[in-house]
């Protein structure tokens, strides 16, 4: 299945089944997560993996009641930074000089734009460029579910407050920023299947710059 037929062929799936998704799979999903691009290569979020049924129900109400919580095989949070500090900057860089065997004045100059640039900006915006990133990375786990044939349900319908209190994310440093419910389509129960995918025109959606 080539990416733009996988694409036709996923859709938000609103019922699950339950039946879990192959580890390998799963594996794969979270691999190319961790592939995404990001600005600077910071990274700045972490993803939660959330497969086992008590907490599955213990999100439940905080994520409107939504069945893909429970229905579902694996529910991700993607969390990102609260803030983009000094240190965590320092510790991305540390790490690429490490792997790459590479002298700390090589990657000085993008260490040190990182600091000022983000330096400039409030915690606030700061998590808003990160959730940004990791909408990124959320992205291509979306695709690569879909070329897998899983279904998968993208929600940002839920009290970050209490997830990230549930979560305990503040004290890590983290705000969740989206859930993507994984499993496999109940064709019975999901309203939504049969309906037609809709996008607007293509000639409204692309627009030339000459």
């Amino acid at each position: 299945m080539d990416i733009i037929k996988a694409l036709e062929w996923r859709y938000a799936t609103k019922r699950m089944t339950g039946e879990s998704i192959p580890h390998d799979i799963l594996d794969a999903i979270i691999k190319a997560a961790h592939l995404a691009p990001s600005g600077i290569g910071l990274q700045p979020y972490e993803i939660f993996i959330i497969s086992d049924k008590l907490w599955k129900e213990k999100l439940l109400p905080i994520t409107m009641n939504q069945p893909q919580i429970v229905e579902a095989s694996h529910v991700l949070v993607f969390a990102a930074w609260d803030n983009y500090t000094p240190e965590r900057i320092d510790k991305v860089f540390d790490h690429l000089n490490l792997i790459r065997n590479a002298d700390t004045t090589i990657s000085g100059r993008q260490r040190n734009f990182a600091k000022q640039f983000f330096g400039k900006m409030s915690k606030e915006e700061n998590f808003h460029h990160a959730a940004k990133q990791a909408n990124i990375a959320l992205g291509l786990a979306l695709a690569t579910a879909a070329l897998n044939k899983i279904d998968a349900s993208p929600m940002e319908g839920f009290d970050p407050v209490m997830l990230d209190e549930v979560l305990d994310l503040r004290e890590k440093g983290l705000r969740s920023s989206m859930l993507l419910a994984l499993g496999y389509r109940d064709e019975t129960n999901d309203w939504n299947l049969p309906l037609k995918k809709v996008r607007k025109p293509l000639d409204e959606f692309v627009k030339k710059v000459n």
